[in-house]
Order: structure tokens, then sequence, then C-alpha cells
């Protein structure tokens, strides 16, 4: 199996018998996100115009990194001094993504920067998590 597809999230590929095209196919306000990998770590990297790091919150646990936000409408108090709306198209927005880590991701190690509107999650590889071990038996 490729490491990479470890980083499926729910609905992208069927993984749970589940096949939505119309969700392949139109954004609905999900994030994609860019996945890269070398030698020493993975990197994600999520596109987030409109919002800050306040505006995130990122969770690991047992091994699944989950990435949401929940952004609030802003509301016009002085709509009448202002004038009247006549066209509103950016309402509030709110996202969840879950990703699996691979097994060779050194959770202690992960960090997150925001920049420009980036999100990067770093996730530092530990190699000899992953390698064969060869154990020994005893006789009991």
């Amino acid at each position: 199996m490729n490491e990479l597809s470890l980083f499926n999230s729910l609905f992208d590929d069927g993984t749970f018998g589940f096949d939505f095209p119309v969700l392949k196919t139109r954004n609905y306000g999900i994030p994609k996100v860019d996945v890269k990998e070398d030698e020493k770590a993975y990197t994600l990297e999520m596109d987030l115009p409109g919002r800050s790091e306040k505006d995130v919150d990122i969770n690991l646990k047992d091994k699944v990194l989950t990435i949401s936000s929940v952004q609030e409408a802003k509301t016009e108090k002085n709509a009448k001094e202002d004038g009247a709306w006549l066209i509103h198209e950016r309402i509030a927005t709110s996202f969840s993504r879950s990703f699996t880590l691979p097994d060779d991701v050194e959770c202690g190690g992960v960090n997150a920067t925001f920049k420009n509107g980036v999100l990067t999650i770093t996730m530092p590889r530990n190699k000899s998590a992953t390698e064969a071990k060869k154990i020994a038996i005893t006789a009991a």
C-alpha cells in the first residue's frame, strides 16, 4: 500500500463502501490539501483564505489528525445606515477534515504554522518505528 494512501479522508475514494461522485466533483467549502513527503517528514498544506490561525483547530489523537474551523457570520448592525444588501454571498462557513497518519509519523514532533492564508503541518518521520524486527522466542 502506498504510504500516502493512508492520508485519504472519508469519501475520497469509496474506502468505506460509499461512492458519492457529487461529493468528489463539488467543493462544498471543504479546503483541499497537498501532502508531500521526504526522508525526514510529511508536509500537509491547506489553503484557508480569509481565516487566521485563531479560526483553526488542529487535534491529533490515536494517529488521526483533525483540522476544523468555524467561521462566524459577520452581521451588520447598521444595515439601514449603510444601505441594503443587493448580493450577500459571503456567509459563515465551517469544515472538518480528518486524516489517518502513517505508522512512521512521530506524533510528538508534529507542528503547524499559518502564513498568508496557508496552513502548513509538518509531521516528522521515524523510520525505525516501522522497520521489521526479529522477535526472539524463549522457552516457557
